[in-house]
Formats: C-alpha cells, sequence, structure tokens
C-alpha cells in the first residue's frame, strides 16, 4: 500500500524537478543558438529564474472568463495531465523497476495518452475565445493525423519483439536476451550487449522507424516544427490563451511531461532502454559491470535526456510547418514509409531472427 502511495508522488516529483530543469534548459539552448547568453539575472547564471517563474504563477488569481464554460476550463488542464501522468505507470526505469509490469503496457499507454486530445478541445472550447479554439481544433487535427505515423512505427518494433509488455522489450536489448539475433547474418549480439543489442542496430530498418517515430511524437507533443496549434503570431498562445495562474502551469506541465515520456518510450523500445551502450569485448565485461538498478536508471534518464535536448535544439533551429505541409509530411511521407518498415519487419522476424 505504502510502495502503491509513494510511487506515483516520486513520479509527480521527478516531473515537477524535470520541469523546472528543462525549462531552464531550453531558455539556455534558445540564447546559444540565437548567439546570447539567455537568463542570468535571477541567481548565478540565471539558475533560480524558472523557479522564481512558478513561484509567480502559483500565486495568480483565478481567473475565468465570463462567458466560458466553467466546468470544462476548469476541468481541461487537469484532464490533459493526468493523461500524460498516467502514462509513466507502465515505463521501466530499470531491469524490473517500474510503476506497472503489464503485458499490454505499450498499448495502455498509448490509449491512455491519447486522451489529452480530448482535454485539449474541452479547453479551446470551454474558454470561449476564437483563437482557443482555432489552436484546439488545429492540434486534434495534427494529434489524430500523426497518431497514425506513431502507431505504425510502434508496429513495426513489436513485430521484431514480439511482446507489447515494456520491460520485456527492454530484456531483448541486453545480454541476457532470449534471443538469438545474427546481425546481418555475421554475429550473435546476444553476449555482446551494448549498442550492438538495440533494436536499431539488431534490425537496421528500424533505425528509419525510429526517425519517424520521433518526428511524429514531436507533433504529437505540439513542439516545434510542429507548432501551428500554439503560433503565437497567428493565434495569441492557441487553446491556452484564456489560462493563467496554476492552470496555465499545468497545461506547461503536461507539455514538458509529454515531451520526457516520448523521449522514454522511443529509449524503451529503439535504443536499449536501461540497458548499457558499452559492449562486452572479450575478457572485459563492460555491460556486465555496467548494469544494475542504479546504473539502469542512469542510462535510461542520460538516453531520455538527450533526446529531449534535440528536441529543444530542433525547436530553435528549424522554422514553424504551414498546415498544408504539415499534413503533406504525414499522410504522403511518413505513412508509406511506415508501411514498408512494417513490411521489412515481417520478413526480418521471417528469415533472420532464429
Amino acid at each position: 500500500m505504502i510502495i502503491h502511495i509513494l510511487t506515483p508522488i516520486a513520479i509527480f516529483g521527478f516531473i515537477a524537478g524535470f520541469t523546472l530543469f528543462a525549462v531552464y534548459a531550453e531558455r539556455k539552448i534558445a540564447g546559444f543558438v540565437q548567439d546570447r547568453l539567455g537568463p542570468m539575472e535571477t541567481g548565478k547564471y540565471g539558475l533560480i529564474q524558472t523557479i522564481a517563474d512558478i513561484l509567480k504563477l502559483l500565486q495568480k488569481e483565478f481567473i475565468t472568463p465570463s462567458a466560458a464554460d466553467k466546468v470544462m476550463f476548469a476541468f481541461a488542464p487537469i484532464l490533459i495531465f493526468t493523461a500524460v501522468f498516467i502514462g509513466f505507470s507502465v515505463v521501466p526505469w530499470a531491469a524490473d523497476f517500474m510503476p506497472s509490469n503489464t503485458h499490454t503496457g505499450l498499448f495502455f499507454l498509448m490509449a491512455v495518452v491519447s486522451i489529452d486530445a480530448i482535454g485539449i478541445l474541452m479547453a479551446g472550447w470551454g474558454s470561449n475565445n476564437k483563437y482557443s479554439l482555432l489552436g484546439s481544433i488545429r492540434a486534434i487535427a495534427q494529434m489524430v493525423s500523426y497518431e497514425i505515423p506513431v502507431g505504425l512505427s510502434l508496429i513495426a518494433a513489436v513485430m521484431i519483439t514480439q511482446t507489447l509488455n515494456l520491460n520485456e522489450i527492454a530484456y531483448l536489448q541486453g545480454v541476457s536476451s532470449p534471443e538469438t539475433i545474427y546481425f546481418m547474418g555475421f554475429w550473435d549480439v546476444t553476449d555482446i550487449g551494448g549498442f550492438l543489442a538495440w533494436h536499431i542496430f539488431q534490425a537496421p530498418h528500424l533505425l528509419v522507424v525510429y526517425v519517424i517515430f520521433f518526428i511524429a511524437s514531436l507533433a504529437e507533443c505540439n513542439r516545434a516544427p510542429f507548432d501551428i496549434p500554439e503560433a503565437e503570431s497567428e493565434l495569441i498562445g492557441g487553446f491556452h490563451t484564456e489560462y493563467g495562474g496554476i492552470k496555465f502551469a499545468f497545461l506547461f506541465l503536461a507539455e514538458y511531461a509529454m515531451m520526457f515520456l516520448v523521449a522514454l518510450l522511443g529509449v524503451v523500445i529503439f535504443l536499449g532502454a536501461w540497458n548499457s551502450p558499452l559492449p562486452n569485448m572479450g575478457q572485459l565485461r563492460l555491460a556486465d559491470w555496467t548494469s544494475g538498478l542504479v546504473w539502469g536508471i542512469f542510462w535510461t534518464l542520460t538516453k531520455s535526456l538527450l533526446i529531449v535536448a534535440i528536441q529543444m535544439w530542433i525547436r530553435w533551429t528549424l522554422p514553424r510547418f504551414r498546415a498544408d505541409q504539415l499534413m503533406t509530411l504525414c499522410w504522403k511521407i511518413l505513412i508509406p514509409i511506415a508501411f514498408v518498415c512494417i513490411a521489412i519487419s515481417g520478413l526480418w522476424r521471417i528469415f533472420v531472427i532464429v
């Protein structure tokens, strides 16, 4: 009972801490890309600027527009954050270290996270603001469209792994993998481990699948260059235009939690999860020495945070897509390539994995 209570509290605490760190890191990355310093005034090198911002948000008055649907307006941020937060319940952080080890974990995660589209619609419609409504409609059209390449990319990976259990998928990328997979027919990676046992190296076409997953996950998070639902130059702030204070903080928290969740999911399925990237080389057992609970959490966080850093770098590097470009990329490029990768996964499962 105590564990079941403490686990979600610990995950929520981590998400809150990660968001504070990620906002500061994003401001510094943006400053670096734009040849400036970023926040420097509040604390040494601006380290407590984000803490000052969140304290200001927490102290703001609760304001609900007079013409808004008060129930929908108030409940939307809670629903959006809860949908993302529940997704962390089935993701492993280290070997057998996960809140819920379920055989349908991947399916559950995709189902529950998709609920946040309902919350976004509630936020836009409940605000009774034309900018909010347009932002929510754009966001839902984008999220529903890009859920298809995300789903297809995960199907291509699941065809290789033959399981929806994320913990078992992680085990398949370590030295204790129960299956023998010969890379291009030349070597057995079961004992070597390290990065050679990651799925993108076991089945090289999964590298293309991961690129599809990564691009589509950016759109799912409404991150640049797929941020037309929040286009400040057109919609003020998108579906959260009317939100402030703690309600805006929850929407902000959900966005950064979603960034980390999709990065973590990609790491678990494609990039070795909690397994060490260091391979065994003869008597030098690097993969064996850098394993265990602490090392597992370390590798999971390191890989995931690196992916989050790439997401931030892309935001401040690429221009925003037009709506037609966004849909063309999804329906005419990513989805056809994903179908080809599914066919390759079927052939790979038949002829390569023994």
